[in-house]
Order: C-alpha cells, then structure tokens, then sequence
C-alpha cells in the first residue's frame, strides 16, 4: 500500500504536529520513514541585505548543519522505524512534490501549518500547493497553537465521504486496506441538500412538495449507502457503517470530525460538486482548513 512516509520539517512547533500519527502510522505500516527539511536559498537571499550576500554560502551551510541536527534529534522518537535524515536545498513545494514523483507509493504526511512567510506552512503556501500538485497519497493535519508533538496519536476510525460518483468512490480500496491494517471501523458518510430552485417557482411557491422531496433524496441516499457498505465489507473490512446528514458536504464532514475523536476523514480530490467535481478549492481544502482531525487525500485517477 504505502511504500515509505514522507515527512517535511521545518523546524516548528507547529509543523512538528505531524509527528505523533506518523509514529503511529510508522509503528502499523512498518515503513521506512524520510524526514525532509529544505532550504530554501531565493527565500534566504531576500531577507538579507547586499552588504551580506557575502556571507550567503556560510548561512546556507549552517542552515544544513543545523537542520541535519534538528532531523536527527526528531529521527529517534521513531525507535522502531527506519529513519532517513535529507536535507536539501530548493523550493520547499518541488522538492516535497519531486520526492513524491520519485516513488508514487510514498505517503506525504505534513502539518498544515509551519515556518513560511508569517511562520506558518499556511494554506495558500506550502500545504495548500503540495496538495493541489502531488499525484501521491498526502496526509495533512491542522495545527494549531496549543498542539505539541510529542507522544503518539490514535485512530479508531475512518470517515469516507461520498457524493455517488465513482471518482469519489476511487479511494475506497485504499481505504479498505488502511482500515485492515490499522484495524479501524470504516464510516461511509453521505451529505445531502435541494436547492431553493430546485423546488420553488418564481413567485416564491413551492414548486412541488419539499418534503416528499427531501424524503425521496434522503432515502436514495440510504440505499446508495447501503450498496457501498456491501461492497466494503466485501473488501475484507469487518467494521463498516454508514451516516447520512441534510446539509452542505464540507460542513457536515467538518462538524462530524469536530463531534467525533479519533477519525481519519479520507477523501478523493476529485468528486462531483459543481462541475461534478469535489474541486481543490472546496470542499476537500475547506475539510483540510477547518477539520481537527488529519486527512488522507487520493488523488483520483
């Protein structure tokens, strides 16, 4: 399934979020793990001022000596792993994508946020772009101020939604084989909602009956569910159930992570919405903002 773990530093408290499921993944998997940090010459050269590019080779070269220590020091909370310390020089966005490239296998886990222009691996920056660009399989936790990285964290379960389209659908085998390996209970969520349109006319009556209408969605809803829990279990998952909500999809994902601990929420980047698609953008970045709880992200093919 996955193949190695990825896991960019930068040297932050809040980057270094990740690290408590990635020692619980690494601990499951039994994969080896890469811990990355990168120096990023351009950024470097622009905060420092003419009279002391001089000295920009001595920076960078003490950048790397202290990042390779920083790396080391966090390598040996993973006692049962086998950790690979790089450091490299570049763009933090290529590298982590070009590593990824390099072994299509390979699980990209980072934090959110981190040091990058306000100190933070903001969306919108670094996290945001390795989502939008990375073909690999990227596990993002939100950090916030309060989090610490220490210690080991824990999964029961896993929440899938869905929207009946076959590209959401897409990550469903790897989820199967996550749960199985980590011994998780998978939850098939479903969101459901009628536009205002759909059901009234111009002249603000309702056009049909909305709650027949409302009943109809939401009972297709529970038989498309139904149908996909068969086909889980059929996967070789023993814990499977379903959970279906009236609301708009990124909302309802984002408030059942808040309502539930210990979730993983996995999603397809791509689904329908719009365009018939879970466009980046939407509702899988709003999940990524906003949700407290990590998020595995597939690309579809």
């Amino acid at each position: 399934m996955f193949t190695k773990m990825l896991i960019p530093l930068d040297g932050s408290k809040t980057a270094e979020k990740v690290l408590p499921y990635a020692r619980y993944l690494a601990g499951k998997f039994k994969i080896p793990i890469e811990l990355l940090a990168v120096i990023d010459i351009a950024e470097m050269a622009t905060h420092i001022s003419a009279e002391k590019a001089r000295y920009l080779d001595t920076m960078i070269e003490d950048g790397v000596r202290a990042s390779t220590t920083y790396l080391r020091g966090i390598a040996t909370t993973f006692p049962d792993a086998k950790v690979n310390c790089t450091v490299e020089k570049g763009g933090a966005v290529e590298t982590i994508i070009e590593k990824g490239e390099s072994d299509t296998g390979m699980l990209i886990t980072m934090a959110t946020h981190g040091r990058s222009g306000l100190n933070r691996f903001l969306l919108g920056s670094v996290a945001e772009k390795v989502l939008r660009g990375t073909a690999n399989p990227l596990m993002l936790i939100r950090a916030a101020d309060e989090d610490k990285g220490a210690g080991e964290g824990k999964l029961t379960s896993v929440v899938v939604p869905l929207d009946g389209s076959e590209l959401a659908e897409s990550v469903m085998p790897m989820v199967a084989g996550v749960a199985k390996k980590l011994g998780l209970e998978v939850v098939l969520f479903r969101a459901y909602h009628i536009p205002y349109n759909a059901y009234a006319g111009d002249d603000g009556y309702y056009a049909v009956n909305y709650d027949e209408l409302i009943s109809s969605v939401r009972d297709e809803a529970k038989e498309y569910l139904e149908k996909k829990v068969a086909e889980v279990k059929k996967l070789g998952v023993e814990k499977v159930s379903m959970l279906i909500k009236e609301g708009f999809a990124g909302d309802e994902i984002i408030a059942l992570g808040r309502k539930t601990a210990d979730n993983l929420i996995a999603m397809c980047s791509h689904g329908r919405s719009g365009v018939r698609r879970f466009v980046l953008g939407s509702v899988t970045e709003a999940v990524v903002r906003h949700s407290g709880e990590p998020v595995l992200v597939v690309r579809a093919k």
